[in-house]
């Protein structure tokens, strides 16, 4: 599930947490609302930021021997 957290503090700066976005995809998502904020002033990435989205393939190997006992 994807979340992006804002919280407002009351001298005007944002501070925005996404979870849920694997890899450099957040920075696409997150883009045009830091645009409308204005300045950032520090990113942090989180583990998720490092991780690679894992695809599963809906096909399967599989292989059979036989022996010859």
């Amino acid at each position: 599930m994807e979340t992006l957290e804002f919280i407002i503090y009351p001298d005007g700066r944002v501070q925005e947490t996404v979870t849920g976005i694997v890899g450099t995809s957040c920075a696409e998502v997150t883009a045009a609302i830091e645009a409308q904020l204005g300045l950032v002033l520090s990113h942090e990435p989180t583990s998720e930021f490092f991780a690679t989205e894992v695809q599963q393939s809906g096909l399967a190997n599989t292989q059979s021997t036989y022996s010859d006992w």
